[in-house]
């Protein structure tokens, strides 16, 4: 049974909001223990890689750093975001995630962003 769009897109923005106010908590409430994030470095399996995944990303973008959404495609139960983001010591000018949920979690993620250090 495929998820609907409004449910994805519940989802999506429940997981948006929580990822731009670093809220890690409720940030895992998007994912399930058999949830997989695939990252450039390889898959990350489970509710633990996931938590240390975003822990380590919130130091990238932690809070308050710039964020513009450059695309948001929503079909069923698949979101796909296209954005890109600065703080102080990085800047991100490409970054996507595409979301594919069972029900009302996130499944599968997929995350790649090109990162630029600032001096």
């Amino acid at each position: 049974m495929l998820t609907n769009d409004k449910t994805t897109k519940d989802v999506l923005i429940h997981h948006l909001t929580a990822f731009g106010d670093n809220d890690l908590d409720e940030i895992m409430k998007d994912y399930m223990s058999e949830s997989e994030v695939l990252t450039p470095d390889g898959p990350l399996k489970g509710l633990a890689a996931i938590r240390n995944f975003f822990a380590d990303y919130f130091i990238v973008i932690p809070t308050g750093s710039a964020f513009e959404m450059k695309q948001l495609i929503v079909t069923h139960n698949v979101a796909y975001v296209a954005w890109t983001s600065e703080s102080a010591d990085t800047k991100i000018p490409i970054g996507t995630d595409t979301f594919f949920l069972e029900g009302e979690k996130i499944r599968f993620h997929t995350v790649a962003d090109y990162r630029i250090r600032k001096l």
